[in-house]
């Protein structure tokens, strides 16, 4: 709080009582209790991200790339705030009305449960920590269920406001922003940074989260605090001067701790991407060994943490940490690859006619491709729905290339450390979104959710891909874009002729011959054509 001053509180302070006026007035329950409680956690944010915001564009020279950090800030929180507050009262209206959760104004069914039992939670006369034992099983973990019932008890006592866990959620979903783009612009400089920070503000599948009762934002945040801890201390070893390794060391364990109570699995993912990257960049002989040992203890915690969560029924046959996990792994494998045949016909009749082993391949390249765009531009459904369709399947259709390119840029990067680090990151963002394909199989929702959960490191890979793109000019960004454009299309039709009748319907096969014969045809020429002008390195 040090960076805020006495003449950002002439704005923060009406702002803020305005705000709070305006969602006390939408809520139920005493008015002047709401205008307090939202009054304070509007105060608490704004102040909070005017404060990171500041520190982290204080190391920057660059007056622009400081105002841009500000406006990055400043739609990102935004565009959460006021997209959860207007689906919240859209939804009843121009949603589904006989969905339970839309009625209740929730995007997600996970949200609307856990909004229910945390309300229970704050009124009844049982302590907080209840949120951890199995009879609240709508939060498998506890975590966010905990804060949800602290928030609704202390602050909001005598009636439900969701509103303030939209709130909150928002500001979680922001404030990783000021983190990131100081870690990345430590570590790869600014153009990076400033194209990441876009991203990782502007993304609409993370806005749509941001503005939801939700673990992702958190998440996002914790992630963002374990990136700047460890790029400070871990990597660059600063003097205190520099970057206070003791302060770097806080924010580590911050961001872990966070994520070990909203979401154990995500530390253990977090602390082997930080592994990884310890043993990619350092020389022989110079990995710190007692942070291996750190990262190697917290490592075997979160591993007994996140058994014990999983197994809170005690339906997966107990035992090691290990065996839980796998076994929750199997059976979640198992049960998704049933949900998708039960619930689409055509994918039923597509598994009847494909070989058994063929099926989990056919699942995870489904779920890559989810949210599908060419189905949400055609299929028919209401008018809010449509549109947080569409910006959710265009923002991944968006920002695939990018990632399908992070390996093809990462062979011009100038230097093997940061070569051998990005092609890591690479590796670990594929293998989760290709994990997340099988755990989420085709489901729309969950899948993308799931995705989103390392959307930080996806943001810097894009980042990196789009500075290097307007670096170099690389021709094969077209041609992934072209790759796209041809599956969409091909798609698009057969939806068309699905639920509005026209053209022809060709045969499944059909399309998936067109379309990988199109991709051979656009590859092939993209490889002829470096050829024929010298460059050696296309792909």
């Amino acid at each position: 709080m040090k960076n805020l001053h006495q003449r950002d509180f002439l704005w923060i302070v009406p702002l803020s009582l305005g705000l709070g006026a305006i969602l006390a007035s939408l809520q139920v329950g005493n008015w002047f209790i709401g205008l307090a409680a939202f009054s304070f956690l509007f105060l608490l944010s704004f102040s909070l991200l005017t404060a990171s915001t500041k520190w982290a564009g204080g190391a920057s020279t660059s007056l622009s790339a400081n105002q841009a950090l500000v406006w990055m800030v400043a739609l990102a929180f935004a565009l959460r705030l006021v997209g959860g507050v207007a689906t919240y009262f859209a939804l009843p209206i121009y949603g589904y009305v006989d969905d339970e959760d839309q009625r209740a104004g929730f995007t997600y069914t996970d949200a609307h449960r856990r909004d229910d039992q945390a309300w229970k939670l704050a009124v009844s006369d049982r302590p907080i920590l209840d949120a951890f034992n199995q009879k609240f099983s709508s939060d498998q973990y506890g975590g966010l269920l905990a804060f949800s019932a602290l928030i609704y008890r202390y602050f909001s006592p005598d009636a439900h406001r969701p509103l303030m866990l939209v709130l909150m959620s928002a500001l979680m979903g922001t404030i990783g922003v000021p983190f990131l783009w100081k870690a990345v612009n430590l570590l790869w400089g600014e153009k990076v940074a400033l194209a990441s920070g876009w991203i990782f503000a502007l993304y609409p599948e993370s806005v749509l989260l941001g503005g939801s009762a939700m673990r992702e934002p958190y998440l996002l945040a914790f992630s963002a605090f374990a990136l700047w801890g460890f790029a400070t201390f871990g990597v660059q070893g600063l003097s205190p001067a520099d970057g206070a390794p003791s302060h770097s060391r806080i924010w580590l364990g911050l961001g872990i701790a966070g994520m070990l109570f909203v979401s154990p699995s995500i530390a253990l993912v977090t602390l082997v991407i930080f592994g990884g990257w310890m043993v990619f960049t350092s020389e022989r002989g110079r990995i710190s060994w007692w942070m291996m040992i750190t990262i190697a203890l917290v490592f075997i915690a979160g591993l007994f943490i996140l058994s014990s969560a999983l197994d809170r029924q005690g339906n997966l046959g107990g035992g090691a940490p290990l065996a839980v996990i796998n076994n929750f792994v199997r059976e979640a494998l198992k049960w998704n690859v049933f949900k998708i045949e039960e619930g689409s016909g055509w994918v039923q009749k597509l598994f009847d006619e494909m070989p058994a082993w063929m099926r989990l391949p056919f699942v995870m390249i489904y779920g890559v491709l989810q949210p599908v765009l060419p189905a949400i531009l055609i299929y028919p459904t209401t008018i809010i729905w449509k549109v947080i369709g569409i910006l959710r399947a265009v923002g991944w259709y968006t920002l695939l290339p990018a990632l399908i390119l992070s390996f093809v840029a990462v062979a011009g990067e100038g230097g093997e450390k940061r070569r051998r680090l990005f092609i890591w990151l690479s590796v670990v963002v594929w293998g989760w979104i290709l994990f997340t394909a099988l755990r989420g199989g085709g489901d729309q929702w969950d899948n993308p959710r799931y995705r989103t959960i390392l959307f930080l490191w996806q943001a810097i890979l894009a980042g990196n891909v789009w500075v290097w793109w307007r670096e170099t000019r690389n021709a094969w960004f077209a041609r992934v874009i072209a790759m796209e454009a041809v599956f969409v299309a091909v798609f698009g039709q057969w939806y068309v002729n699905r639920y509005l009748h026209v053209g022809i319907q060709m045969p499944f096969a059909s399309m998936m011959a067109l379309i990988v014969g199109s991709w051979v045809l656009i590859f092939a020429f993209g490889m002829w054509r470096d050829r024929k002008r010298g460059i050696g390195h296309g792909v």
